[in-house]
């Protein structure tokens, strides 16, 4: 995020380009720096045709936190 937000810093608008469409942990990224567009060459389908799918990972943020394959649980109730 450091890196895209520094490459961004001096520019009206920015826009990505890569070669496949993000995985979940780029688009984070990318929304986070709030870049105007993504461009990109392969879908997630062919990604996951070579051995790079990240179905797994989508279907993980949809499940509720405790339902996961790595479950999750708050320890803060956030009013510090």
């Amino acid at each position: 995020m450091a890196a895209i937000r520094a490459a961004c810093a001096n520019l009206p608008s920015c826009a990505i380009y890569t070669s496949c469409e993000p995985c979940p942990i780029c688009l984070n990224a990318i929304y986070w720096t709030r870049l105007e567009r993504i461009s990109f060459a392969n879908t997630r389908q062919d990604a996951a045709e070579i051995g790079f799918g990240d179905d797994f990972l989508y279907a993980e943020l949809a499940r509720p936190d405790a339902e996961r394959a790595l479950p999750a649980r708050r320890l803060l109730d956030g009013r510090i």
